[in-house]
């Protein structure tokens, strides 16, 4: 929605914003079709402008009130002496193939610019006229119209009439939530330890006077991180002005502690008798898809049949919703007014308060949120929940690979020049290998001869599907979007990232292949902008530390604050033992098994109850579960296996019952190192028989090379092996004390544990 300008009785919005919100209608068609880029649209208009007369006036600057409202735009161009107001749209492709939907829009835009053209200078009639412009071909297609002046009045006003009737109940809406927030006091009451010291820490983050200020806090698990952060963000809503805030996690699973902390904040303002928050939940399209088997456009879903056209009722619904509008809720509504669930939860972002999504929302290339941040110029506070999660995932969001059986299935499905192109491309992948003698090997930049059989190839198929659009599950449509992306990032290519290519096995010829990887290793420079979009952004953990190493690697400014907020437990809680004769290196751990399936049995024989078991690998798991089971006396185990769904991996927490006896064996850095909630007798110890570094390979080596160049020799190898596999270690130690009451053992088995540098990565309340 547009960023509201002006005071109360005043609202200013651009001709396009306006129309995008009223004149939207049709069909949801999510087809994909190759468009120009935004410097081809430019060269494009340009080009189109050039063409005319000497008294044609182009980039007209023209401007309309109705009532409070004030609408402003450019338009393209117009011919005096024809008569005749033109909107210029540049395209690829067949021109039958633009949708109706987005011609309607067109027609909506030309006939506003229109009407504020008649009125500026009295004319009683106007030709408005559509001008598509291939960029391809350079042609021009027209689609004239006439139109009197009142029947533009006509239209101007309905658009108005609509956007102002929104404008002034969002006014109210931001005025009571802004009232109400101020007055709002902590809904638990009292602050736990370290709480207040963390909410106040975030509050003044969010009151900087300048945008961009950054946060990271350290803070323990059970201080109460997610009411914690955002209650703060929420008190600053009203002094600062700010329009949105985002709560973005890592796993869909933990939106769970940010909708109970939202009901909590909500219960509070309606016994304050003030409205509630408009809260959103954001779930994966695959998640909420109703027809997966049907593509999204109106000739195949039923859902997207007419969209545009029942979403604002359904819209209306949903603003009636007195609670968090979760998943749950918005398929209710979603389905009652037949409309699609995931893009009736991606319209009502521009209608909420606080959205709790996935860090991709906010981060990755294509970021729905950070867009709709830089539309419309939102004032936003960014709170990142468990943020030790963000450098690998951002690390994926900023690599693309290029697999060979991927080329292979276009190949097999392409004809014509895009089978020539694709041949073409196949020969100069080869030749990147080709000398190669090592499974993996990085090279300095991508072939320029690669890039430009890559690009050709992307071109080809872009014009092809956007004269035929190709439909989803098309071999040559993935190995596009796969290109796309691949070619992106190399566009970007600094060093801040490797290309590597990897041997892999031929299959069906005798000839080798290779992956190719753009593999980005500091995700810092992507993140620059994003922390620069929002007013505020605040990355909280319970292990954030060293701080140095994730501003380094996430691209936080200089001047980010820091907190580390005291644990509330005491050294008593937790015995912690570090177990010196024990080597859980590789060449070593044949060797172990035995001393700690000994380790195990003396500390269950001294204090039967549940515990939890990391290991390194499957492998390494598998050979101390199967001696520990092996025991006459051997008490109930249960293991993590690789793939678990949802289903098994719930099983194997829910045998850690209160009172109960046995122990879990699971992968450190796995589902069950973090995450989960086992307080009282459910967990009373853990053994952890890894230092949870990465694996030594080709691959985390070159990364540690990119590591040394950009930040040091010891640096390289402390932020690629030490800091992450201490970071996993005290994670999982961290599922054994979950509040003031509980006690438990830990045992650190491996004789590095003892050292210096590692023990200072450890918990200062572990004594």
């Amino acid at each position: 929605m547009a960023q509201l300008r002006g005071c109360a009785v005043s609202y200013t919005v651009s001709v396009r914003t306006l129309c995008e919100f009223t004149a939207k209608q049709g069909d949801l068609d999510m087809r994909f079709t190759p468009a120009p880029t935004a410097q081809q649209g430019i060269e494009g208009h340009a080009l189109v402008q050039s063409r005319r007369g000497a008294e044609y006036e182009a980039e007209l600057p023209l401007q309309g009130v109705y009532e409070t409202l004030r609408v402003r735009g450019r338009a393209d161009g117009f011919d005096a002496q024809a008569g005749q107001l033109e909107e210029i749209k540049t395209y690829r492709g067949n021109l039958d193939a633009i949708r109706a939907n987005h011609r309607a829009l067109h027609w909506a835009q030309a006939k506003v610019y229109g009407h504020m053209l008649c009125a500026g200078r009295a004319l009683p009639r106007l030709k408005i006229a559509l001008i598509y412009f291939n960029i391809t071909t350079q042609k021009e297609d027209a689609i004239v119209q006439a139109f009197e002046a009142a029947e533009l009045q006509e239209f101007f006003t309905q658009q108005c009439a609509r956007f102002l009737h929104w404008a002034q109940s969002e006014d109210a809406h931001r005025s009571a939530r802004d009232t109400a927030l101020a007055a709002l006091s902590f809904p638990w009451g009292a602050f736990r330890a370290g709480q207040r010291a963390l909410s106040v820490a975030v509050y003044r983050c969010a009151r900087a006077p300048e945008p961009g200020s950054c946060l990271m806090a350290q803070a323990p698990t059970g201080i109460g991180k997610t009411i914690g952060t955002l209650f703060p963000m929420l008190k600053a809503c009203p002094d600062q002005g700010l329009d949105r805030i985002f709560f973005l996690t890592a796993k869909g699973t933990g939106h769970g502690l940010a909708t109970q902390a939202l009901d909590l904040v909500n219960a509070r303002l309606q016994a304050d008798g003030a409205p509630p928050l408009r809260a959103l939940t954001l779930q994966s399209r695959e998640k909420s898809c109703e027809h997966p088997d049907k593509a999204c456009h109106g000739d195949s879903c039923p859902l997207a049949k007419g969209f545009y056209d029942r979403l604002p009722a359904a819209r209306a619904a949903v603003l009636g919703v007195r609670a968090v509008w979760d998943s749950a809720r918005l398929r209710e509504v979603a389905l009652a007014h037949e409309v699609c669930p995931y893009y009736l939860t991606q319209e009502m972002a521009r209608w909420s308060d606080v959205v709790v999504g996935d860090y991709n929302y906010f981060y990755d290339g294509a970021a729905m949120l950070y867009a709709l941040t830089q539309a419309h110029q939102w004032k936003v506070g960014i709170l990142v929940d468990e943020a030790h999660n963000l450098l690998d995932r951002a690390r994926s969001m900023y690599t693309a690979e290029l697999a060979p059986g991927s080329l292979a299935a276009a190949r097999k499905h392409a004809k014509g020049r895009i089978r020539k192109s694709l041949d073409a491309l196949g020969r100069a992948w080869t030749d990147i290998h080709a000398g190669q003698e090592d499974g993996y090997q990085c090279h300095a930049q991508v072939p320029l001869d690669f890039m430009a059989a890559l690009q050709k190839a992307v071109s080809l198929i872009a014009e092809a599907n956007a004269d035929i659009p190709m439909l989803p599950g098309d071999p040559v449509l993935a190995f596009y979007l796969e290109a796309l992306q691949f070619s992106v990032l190399e566009e970007k290519f600094d060093d801040h990232a490797l290309f590597d290519v990897t041997l892999v096995p031929a299959q069906g010829r005798r000839k080798r292949a290779s992956v190719l990887c753009i593999r980005n290793v500091i995700p810092a420079p992507h993140l620059l902008a994003r922390h620069a979009a929002a007013h505020a952004t605040v990355l909280f953990s319970g292990t954030l530390s060293p701080a140095t190493f994730y501003r380094d690697t996430l691209g936080m400014p200089e001047d980010t604050g820091w907190i580390d907020v005291p644990a509330p437990f005491k050294a008593a809680q937790l015995a912690v033992h570090i177990v010196r004769d024990v080597s859980t290196r590789y060449q070593d751990r044949e060797a172990s098994v035995a001393r700690i399936v000994a380790l195990i049995r003396t500390q269950y024989g001294k204090r039967p109850g549940n515990y939890l078991c990391f290991f390194s690998s499957f492998d390494y798991l598998e050979r101390v579960a199967d001696a520990l089971c092996a025991q006459p006396d051997a008490p109930p185990v249960w293991r993590q296996v690789r793939a678990m769904g949802a289903d098994s991996r719930q099983a194997f927490i829910d045998r850690f019952q209160p009172g109960g006896h046995g122990i879990g064996f699971a992968v450190l850095g796995g589902a069950f190192g973090e995450g989960i909630d086992l307080p009282g007798d459910r967990l009373i110890g853990a053994f952890i028989a890894t230092l949870g570094l990465p694996q030594l390979n080709p691959v985390n080596e070159s990364m540690k090379r990119c590591m040394q160049q950009r930040f040091g020799t010891r640096t390289g190898y402390d932020y690629t092996y030490l800091f992450p596999g201490l970071r996993k270690v005290v994670q999982a130690a961290g599922r054994v004390i979950r509040s003031e009451s509980d006690t438990g053992d830990l045992f650190l088995m491996d004789d590095r544990f003892g050292r210096d540098e590692v023990r200072r990565l450890m918990p200062g309340w572990w004594g």
